[in-house]
């Protein structure tokens, strides 16, 4: 469409959960997908500085899901309100099961890799945005590049109770736009945006510190 510059945002379900309970943990408030979505589109409007609008047209969300005898009842409250959460938002989402004995997620990365890679081929975004910091999803950058497909990683920089999250050197490289979601907090130009990422929530997000 002309005049329209296409965006996929692609989430790596647990890369942006962790951020959640993150910030929440922080009193920062709740993490939340529509201004996420909205400065998206401002980030890379004012790094290119086109005429064109830039749009995000299509989202998923990627996460592996476990049966009930793995989850109590807080887990499967705040499933239950961040599912609601991205139904409200429009993004489509794409779980995978996993099994009882499973203690991590095992073959999310490659079932999102391969679903991004089919929506790709039928032209739907020209640029995608993967939030992650996974190294795996190199490979997957390198084909959507071939395949005329610009591509930015968007990642949360943080450290906490022994978890740190980080994005892979190899995916910053390989990727056009690297953007630390946490950095943008200092910048000037995009504190405003930073600052309307969180809003207060339900009490059961108090009980996320640590899932």
């Amino acid at each position: 469409m002309d005049g329209l510059f296409r965006i996929g945002v692609f989430y790596d379900g647990s890369h942006f959960n962790y951020a959640q309970n993150y910030f929440y943990g922080k009193g920062y408030g709740w993490l939340t997908f529509q201004p996420f979505q909205k400065l998206l589109e401002d980030y890379l409007r004012k790094h290119y500085q086109g005429d064109l609008e830039y749009k995000v047209v299509y989202s998923a969300w990627y996460q592996g899901l476990y049966t009930t005898p793995n989850s109590d009842e807080k887990r499967l409250k705040l499933d239950r309100q961040r599912h609601q959460d991205l139904l409200h938002a429009g993004i489509e989402t794409k779980f995978q099961p996993m099994s009882q004995s499973s203690k991590k997620e095992k073959g999310i990365d490659v079932a999102m890799a391969i679903d991004i890679l089919e929506i790709a081929l039928f032209d739907v975004f020209d640029l995608a945005v993967l939030v992650t910091g996974d190294g795996d999803f190199v490979p997957l950058v390198r084909s959507l590049n071939k395949h005329s497909k610009l591509v930015t990683v968007a990642y949360f920089d943080y450290e906490e109770n022994g978890h740190k999250s980080f994005c892979n050197e190899r995916l910053k490289d390989a990727c056009s736009i690297a953007i630390n979601i946490n950095g943008l907090e200092k910048e000037k130009d995009y504190k405003t945006n930073f600052k309307s990422l969180f809003k207060n929530h339900d009490k059961i997000v108090a009980q996320t510190k640590d899932y």
